[in-house]
């Protein structure tokens, strides 16, 4: 598969035990067919709004999101993050009783500036766990880190990137305390 985030076997099976999926849409367009005779009608406000939507894209994730728990990774330079990184997530993640059927991961850096919209859009999140993605790069109102808030009717955690996370006590305590709060 070449979207997928690792290709190993075996680097897929240090974080996941449990089956992971590829969704992709690919629902054929709609076509409609006028007679010869009769010039078609266009109807320029439906038009304005078809033009302003922006195309459903798909996106490579880990999980199979039946909670609707939207994890944002920002790692440029690996597939999740770092060993440490991959483990404190690996803790959190259980800490919030989830397996890797209730959430979707997504590398966020893959998708250079994706808005909240279409990820809201494509995977119907009611939480979102943000790792060194900040709230200007989904075009959401800033907060402060480590915090919960809710805006459009879905929580938002904004932490810092997992591998730096993963060596900041204090940070680790802010977040767990907020995360803590959270009932999915």
């Amino acid at each position: 598969m070449a979207d997928q985030l690792a290709t190993g076997a075996e680097a897929l099976r240090l974080f996941f035990t449990d089956d992971v999926f590829l969704v992709a849409s690919n629902e054929p367009a709609e076509t409609i067919v006028q007679p010869a005779d009769k010039e078609p009608e266009v109807n320029t406000a439906e038009l304005k709004i078809a033009e302003a939507k922006p195309a459903s894209r798909a996106f490579t994730y880990l999980g199979k999101n039946q909670k609707n728990v939207l994890i944002l990774v920002n790692d440029s330079a690996n597939d999740v993050s770092t060993e440490s990184g991959r483990e404190l997530l690996r803790n959190l993640v259980k800490a919030l009783q989830l397996t890797a059927n209730d959430f979707a991961l997504m590398n966020y850096a893959r998708y250079e500036q994706l808005q909240f919209d279409e990820l809201h859009g494509f995977f119907n999140c009611r939480l979102v766990l943000a790792f060194g993605v900040l709230p200007s790069h989904l075009g959401v109102a800033e907060q402060p880190q480590h915090m919960i808030s809710t805006q459009k009717s879905v929580q938002f955690v904004f932490s810092g990137n997992l591998d730096q996370l993963s060596a900041d006590l204090e940070g680790k305590k802010k977040l767990w305390g907020s995360l803590k709060q959270i009932r999915i």
